[in-house]
C-alpha cells in the first residue's frame, strides 16, 4: 500500500495530541491512583481508535490492508500483555507510589514508541533487501515459542537490568527518594535526576527488548511499515490503562504464555512458507491474512478463558481447604 508523506504525518500528530491530552486529564490538579472505571474507560476509547483507524483503512486502501492492521494490533496488543508481567515487577522493585506509575507508564512508552519507530524503518529496509531475512524471522519467532513453553511457570520475579539502565544507575546523579513527580531536580546547587527517571528508562528499554519477537511477529502478517507502525502504536497507547485495567488479573492468566507461544509459532511457519513459497517451491503455501486473524483471535480467547476458569476452580478449592469442617452446620 503507498502511504503518502501526509498520512504519516497526520499519523504521528493525531497520536502525540490524544497522548497529551491523555496526560493533561490524568495529570489535572493533585496526583491519585487510577480507578478501574477510569482505566476501563480509556482502554475502550484506545479500542475504539483502533476501530475507527481499520475501517478507514478499509475505505481507502480496502479489505486486506485493513485485516493486516486489525491481526497485526490483536498481535500487538497480546504481546503486549507480557510486558505488564515485568512491568508489575519493575514498578514493584523501584517503590513507585501508584500515584505516580500512570506518568511513569506514559513516558517509558512514548520512549518505547520512538525505538519501535527506529527499529520497524530499518526492519521494513532490510527485508525489502534481503528477503532471506524472512526465514531468519521465522526461525526466531519459532525459538522464542519454545522458549516461552520452557520457561512457563518459571519464577517471574528475575527481571535483570539491562546494561542502558545500569549505565544510567551509575552515570546520573540521582536522589534517593522520589521528589513527587519530578524527574528533575536541584539540590544544592546541582541538578540531579530522581528514581522516576530511572523507572522510565527500565520501562522504556525492557519494552524494546520484547519488540526482538513483537516485531518480526507482526513483519510475519504484513511487511507494510506503515501498517506495522500504526498496529504498534495503537497497541502500545493503551498498554497503560490495560495495566491498571488488569491489575491483579495479571496473576491469573497462568495459561497466556502458551496461547502467545502458539502464536509466534504459527507466524514463524507462516513466515518460512511464505518465502519458501516466493521462492518458488510449488508445495508451500500462502497464508491468507484472514486464518492469520482467526487462529490469533481464537487462541487469545480461548487461552484467556482456560486461564481464568483454572483461577477460579484453584480459588475454589483454596475456599474449600480453609474452610473448617461443619462450618455451614448450624
Amino acid at each position: 500500500m503507498i502511504v503518502p508523506v501526509w498520512a504519516w504525518i497526520a499519523v504521528i500528530g493525531g497520536l502525540l495530541v490524544v497522548l497529551a491530552l491523555d496526560l493533561w486529564i490524568v495529570d489535572r490538579g493533585e496526583p491519585r491512583e487510577f480507578s478501574m472505571k477510569q482505566a476501563g474507560a480509556w482502554v475502550g476509547f484506545y479500542v475504539t481508535l483502533a476501530v475507527i483507524f481499520a475501517a478507514v483503512l478499509w475505505i481507502t486502501g480496502g479489505a486486506t490492508p485493513a485485516a493486516q492492521f486489525v491481526a497485526g494490533y490483536i498481535t500487538e496488543y497480546s504481546l503486549s500483555v507480557d510486558n505488564l508481567f515485568i512491568f508489575y515487577i519493575i514498578m514493584t522493585r523501584f517503590a513507585v507510589p501508584k500515584v505516580h506509575q500512570h506518568k511513569v507508564l506514559l513516558v517509558g512508552i512514548l520512549m518505547a514508541l520512538a525505538m519501535r519507530g527506529v527499529f520497524i524503518a530499518v526492519g521494513a529496509a532490510a527485508l525489502s533487501s534481503f528477503s532471506w531475512l524472512f526465514y531468519v524471522f521465522g526461525l526466531f519467532l519459532l525459538y522464542t515459542a519454545v522458549q516461552l513453553i520452557r520457561q512457563h511457570g518459571e519464577d517471574e520475579d528475575d527481571f535483570k537490568e539491562n546494561a542502558l539502565l545500569r549505565w544510567a544507575r551509575r552515570a546520573l546523579p540521582h536522589t534517593d527518594d522520589y521528589v513527587g513527580s519530578r524527574v528533575f531536580v536541584k539540590i544544592g546547587g546541582k541538578r540531579m535526576v530522581t528514581p522516576m527517571l530511572i523507572v522510565m528508562v527500565a520501562i522504556g528499554t525492557t519494552d524494546l527488548l520484547f519488540a526482538l519477537d513483537s516485531i518480526p511477529a507482526i513483519f510475519g502478517l504484513t511487511t507494510d511499515a506503515f501498517i506495522v507502525f500504526t498496529a504498534n502504536v495503537f497497541a502500545l497507547m493503551g498498554l497503560r490503562q490495560l495495566y491498571f485495567l488488569l491489575g491483579g488479573l495479571l496473576q491469573k492468566l497462568v495459561y497466556i504464555s502458551y496461547g502467545l507461544a502458539f502464536i509466534l509459532g504459527f507466524i514463524g511457519v507462516k513466515l518460512i512458507l511464505e518465502a519458501l513459497h516466493s521462492s518458488g517451491v510449488s508445495w508451500a503455501p500462502e497464508v491468507p491474512i484472514w486464518l492469520s486473524l482467526a487462529v490469533i483471535g481464537v487462541t487469545m480467547t480461548v487461552t484467556t478463558v482456560a486461564s481464568l476458569v483454572k483461577a477460579r476452580r484453584d480459588e475454589s478449592k483454596s475456599r474449600e481447604v480453609t474452610t473448617p469442617a461443619g462450618a455451614e452446620q448450624g
